[in-house]
């Protein structure tokens, strides 16, 4: 995510997951990028040396493990935003401290996140989810923000869903070398200008478009959701398709005469063939 609009100083604070928190990712880190990376509960971590000491790495320190269950350290309670509204959530924090992995001229902060309540109904009984492990490559990086960094990541696992499922990324049927790579890329080119169509058209934030949504929808997802967006760009295809099959007429000859049926029920073919693609 990046914190510089004007372009100077520009600083990229990107989350990934567990398999990207490695010696190669964290020491070859691009100028300018911070990591907020999801990592093992049980990593091995190290005070920074002493003033003076030629050792690289001072006395162990807890694992982030071992942090969760110390009740000598208060826990601290932070607002972030996730799944449509604001949570506060328990955390408990670490560093700078010094991680192998990522070497010895990279401090690193850790934060503990607390299982997170929930009900599958409600007046069901309460459950817990598991506990997150957080490692931010910025030691000054403010609890909030790393946090905030960390729960925004699943949006890239919903695009990635989205991508395969709606898309098609992956599911072309092709057998030609150049084809079998090109038609990825061009979905997901497609995806990425889908996106900032919706986001041009209604905001980044849009939560309905143009379409009424069905009876059934009793709560907004909070923004456009991918087959909304495919929904709404069919819908101005084929509207202007029909407008203008309606101003050329539809080409057929009014044969007349009496009718000897009672008239059927008409209904807008617009209408129909719009909402029909949106089932």
């Amino acid at each position: 995510m990046d914190r510089s609009p004007d372009g100077a100083g520009r600083r990229r604070v990107v989350g990934v997951d567990a398999s990207y928190t490695n010696r190669t990712v964290l020491r070859g880190l691009p100028s300018g990028t911070v990591r907020v990376a999801r990592v093992r509960k049980d990593l091995k971590l190290f005070a920074l040396p002493e003033a003076g000491s030629r050792a690289r790495y001072g006395r162990p320190q807890a694992t982030p493990e071992q942090l969760r269950q110390d009740h000598s350290v208060d826990g601290r309670t932070v607002r972030a935003y996730a799944a449509g509204t604001f949570h506060a959530f328990r955390i408990k924090t670490m560093g700078p401290v010094l991680w192998k992995k990522a070497g010895w001229k990279l401090p690193v902060q850790i934060m503990v996140v607390a299982p997170v309540g929930y009900r599958l109904r409600k007046g069901s009984k309460l459950l817990y989810r598991q506990p997150a492990f957080l490692l931010c490559t910025d030691e000054h990086l403010s609890e909030a923000e790393m946090l905030q960094d960390d729960l925004w990541r699943w949006g890239v696992e919903a695009n990635h869903r989205d991508e395969k499922q709606i898309i098609g990324v992956g599911q072309a049927q092709v057998t030609h070398e150049q084809s079998a790579w090109r038609q990825p890329a061009l979905a997901v080119f497609s995806y990425a200008m889908l996106l900032l169509a919706a986001a041009d058209t209604g905001g980044v934030d849009a939560i309905e478009g143009a379409m009424p949504p069905p009876k059934w929808r009793h709560k907004s997802s909070g923004r456009w959701t991918t087959q909304q967006m495919v929904q709404e760009l069919r819908r101005e295809v084929w509207a202007d398709a029909l407008n203008h099959l309606a101003d050329v007429g539809e080409g057929f000859v009014n044969a007349g005469g009496d009718v000897t049926k009672p008239p059927e029920l008409s209904g807008s073919l617009s209408s129909a063939v719009l909402y029909g693609s949106a089932a």
